[in-house]
């Protein structure tokens, strides 16, 4: 299918031919009123030079004709990188009603996102408390004698724990589904997740080294960047022997985010099952096997991944890719430390 522009120059071309018909009959016409020593005085070097200054007006008028494309166009690229949440600016007529509607769509979209995770919020609220009045009674069963009961009532509460964090996770990251606009800072959720794990884990002397890039920015909510960080920090820390190491890093489109720690490491027929829902590399190990799974999941509907290798300092490195919210300051090769 031929360009918009190719069409409106082929138009173009095919109009001015219908003109020059139009004017060599008036001129035929003219002629037979008109001596024709009349037209032999005319300057035509004149006529030519008027016939280049309109082709130039012309060619100029089509082009700024076509100019509300293009700014639509970087408007929608604003947009689609988080820049900006609506198209803004004056557009023709014929234009502005598009431009009318897809705000209209923008916003739509922007509500229903809001109004989900406000239900994906009242659900974790709804749900979570029962659980915990249930494991309170567990626990007044275990203190009656009834350990047998006691101890099955906390597995079957703990699963459904585990399955309520992970589907309330997985809930709010498809109702949000890497909204339009979304740009969140690398550094700034890496910096916070350090200290806190920092203090999760102080008896165990750990140290935690940030080397993000500040300018670098992802096209993803903060609370789902923070998910996917939180879970791939908090599993190196349990991990880790004494250190763990997160560093930004551009390929392309993406922003690569990578995690290291200098544990045991993990065995590689083990790397794609860690990822699936419910698996642990350790059973007896803490945890409810649903952090991978979040990460993956969150990762995939923001058109990113994730991936487990063998680190350089000795255990698992994680590397999580998502989409790169290009910035108009070109990127800093200055890092942060903790």
């Amino acid at each position: 299918m031929k360009s918009f522009r190719t069409r409106l120059l082929i138009g173009s071309i095919i109009f001015a031919g219908g003109l020059l018909a139009v004017f060599h009959a008036a001129s035929l016409a003219f002629f037979r009123r008109y001596p024709y020593s009349f037209v032999m005085r005319i300057d035509h070097a004149h006529i030519l030079f008027v016939a280049v200054i309109l082709i130039i007006i012309g060619v100029a008028q089509m082009r700024r004709g076509l100019s509300p494309f293009d700014e639509l166009r970087a408007r929608l690229a604003g947009v689609r990188d988080g820049r900006e949440r609506r198209l803004e600016g004056r557009y023709p007529s014929e234009v502005q009603p598009l431009v009318n509607d897809l705000n209209a769509l923008l916003d739509h979209r922007d509500e229903a996102v809001r109004r989900a995770l406000g239900k994906a919020g009242d659900l974790a609220h709804g749900l979570k408390t029962p659980v915990a009045v249930l494991m309170h009674e567990a626990d007044r069963t275990d203190a009656a004698g009834q350990h047998d009961v006691a101890t099955e009532m906390r597995t079957q509460l703990d699963r459904m724990r585990r399955q309520l964090d992970y589907h309330l996770a997985h809930a709010r990251a498809a109702a949000s589904g890497a909204p339009l606009g979304a740009r969140s800072s690398v550094a700034e959720s890496a910096n916070a997740l350090a200290r806190t794990l920092l203090r999760l884990h102080a008896d165990r002397g750990l140290s935690m080294h940030v080397n993000v890039v500040t300018d670098h920015t992802v096209r993803v909510q903060r609370e789902d960047l923070d998910e996917m960080l939180g879970n791939l920090l908090d599993n190196a820390c349990k991990w880790a022997k004494s250190r763990v190491r997160i560093t930004s890093s551009i390929d392309g489109a993406n922003i690569l985010i990578t995690i290291d720690d200098d544990g045991a490491g993990l065995d590689p027929t083990m790397r794609d099952a860690v990822l699936q829902r419910g698996v642990r590399a350790d059973e007896a190990a803490p945890g409810s096997g649903f952090g991978l799974a979040i990460v993956r999941d969150l990762a995939d509907l923001y058109g990113g991944s994730i991936a487990l290798e063998q680190s350089d300092a000795g255990g698992v490195r994680a590397v999580l890719r998502l989409p790169r919210n290009r910035v108009s300051q070109a990127d800093s090769d200055r890092g942060m430390s903790l």
